[in-house]
């Protein structure tokens, strides 16, 4: 991708209308297809807010792949892996998956890679939120931090990229937007949790931003 495709998305994020007519005129590459290897809808719809409009991101029923894909991996970064590299062999497309951890310091780390299901392999969002609140119930020790690792495979190359953000747990829930552990986390800088803020401000520090930044710049190098 060129330098006008680069200077119209990051201008985006802060240009006035004036602004956003004249970088909407400028002439732009064909569009990029690539599929985001995840079954979910929250992720590919915070990350399809987060790419400009030139990278066009099929999720996995664009494909018609409706079985679940593979996550036995015991770090975020296999995890990824395994999942991207199902859908490059099994479907011979280009795509990237990730996968995220909740970091806490007093838990050693926990939950870590099994974040999504640290009350049971089936487990819903509020039952890990409340898993994670009861075992820190005897910690001073809040801090901890999101991250994200991305897996890319591209032209039969394989690239990873990596975004953290850095909060701390709150004593309890609060707010309704965002997913997953969302209502408990205050990142640093903050007194509210990512669920008290809009998509936007969410978007614009969290962990998942960071890592598909590297990942856009990456992209735009091809």
């Amino acid at each position: 991708m060129n330098w006008k495709i680069n200077k119209s998305f990051y201008l985006r994020q802060k240009a006035d209308k004036y602004l956003l007519q004249v970088i909407d005129r400028l002439p732009i590459l064909p569009s990029m297809n690539i599929v985001f290897a995840t079954n979910n809808a929250h992720k590919i719809k915070e990350v399809r807010q987060m790419l400009p409009k030139d990278i066009v991101i099929l999720n996995l029923k664009d494909i018609d792949c409706n079985e679940e894909l593979p996550e036995t991996g015991t770090t975020l970064q296999a995890n990824a892996q395994q999942k991207a590299r199902y859908i490059f062999e099994k479907y011979g497309m280009d795509c990237f998956a990730d996968d995220t951890g909740l970091e806490v310091e007093s838990l050693n780390g926990r939950p870590g890679v099994y974040s999504a299901r640290f009350a049971g392999e089936q487990s819903r969002s509020d039952e890990n939120i409340q898993k994670l609140l009861f075992e820190m119930g005897g910690h001073e020790n809040r801090k901890a931090k999101f991250r994200t690792v991305i897996c890319l495979y591209l032209k039969n190359e394989i690239h990873f990229f990596e975004g953290t953000v850095s909060g701390k747990i709150a004593g309890s829930e609060s707010g309704e937007s965002g997913f997953g552990y969302d209502p408990v986390f205050i990142p640093e800088g903050e007194e509210r949790t990512f669920s008290e803020m809009s998509a936007e401000e969410k978007n614009s520090i969290s962990h998942r931003r960071r890592a598909v930044d590297e990942l856009i710049q990456f992209l735009w190098n091809q």
